[in-house]
Formats: structure tokens, sequence, C-alpha cells
């Protein structure tokens, strides 16, 4: 059975750093693409980051460029999320996904039904 984990999450301040965990198992995914979502109440499910099975060419959300650094260690079938310069507006449940389909476009990588596998969530909640 599949599962993707998460940890990390939890009240900070606003300009905080929180580094989130996602760790898989039930089978490798060191091939397959992984990366985060997002969902605040009352919202839809926004793209945060994504990272290939290799480790490289990550992907951001425009809102997470230049704060957020995904990272994998395929050795321990685990994903990370640093978040770094916290806002207010970054409070949301923050959820662990993978595919195994090949996501060519960067467009496709902000699609949710194109992952296969998710997390229940960790909250993460940055006060003003």
């Amino acid at each position: 059975q599949v599962q993707l984990v998460e940890s990390g999450g939890g009240l900070v301040r606003a300009g905080d750093s929180l580094r989130l965990s996602c760790a898989a198992s039930g089978r490798t995914f060191s091939s397959t693409t992984m990366g985060w979502f997002r969902q605040a109440p009352g919202k839809e499910r926004e793209f945060v980051a994504a990272i290939r099975g290799s480790g490289t060419s990550p992907h951001y959300a425009d809102s997470a460029q230049g704060r957020f650094t995904i990272t994998r260690d395929n050795t321990k079938n685990t994903v990370y999320l640093q978040m770094n310069s916290l806002k207010p507006e970054d409070t949301a449940v923050y959820h662990c996904v993978a595919t195994d389909r090949l996501l060519f476009r960067s467009s496709d990588y902000v699609v949710p039904r194109n992952y296969d596998y998710w997390g229940q969530g960790t909250q993460v909640t940055v006060s003003s």
C-alpha cells in the first residue's frame, strides 16, 4: 500500500522558516516526480513545487519562487520543502504528491489530476 506521510508543519510567525518532509512507503519513488500542493480554507488546491526523480529540474509556483526550495533524498524515499520568509498567505494544508506520469511542460506540473498519490497533509499557519 502506497503512503505519503507529511510532517514538519506548525504555527510560525511571518518571516520564519519551516521544513516540511514527506516520507513515501509501499514502493520506491526514486524514478517518479514528487511535489507539494497546498489548500487554504475556501480555496482550491494550489501547486507549490515539484521535482523529478533524478532530483533535477525543480518547478515552483510564482508564489514559492525564491523563498521555497524542494529537494529529495531517494535513499530515504523522502522529499522536502524548505520554506523561508513565510507570509500569512502561505497558511494552508500542505499535501505531498507523487506521479508516475511523465510531465513535459511546466503547465503539466500545476494540474492536480496529473498526480496519482496524495498525502493527508500537514497544517502550516503563519501569523502576522
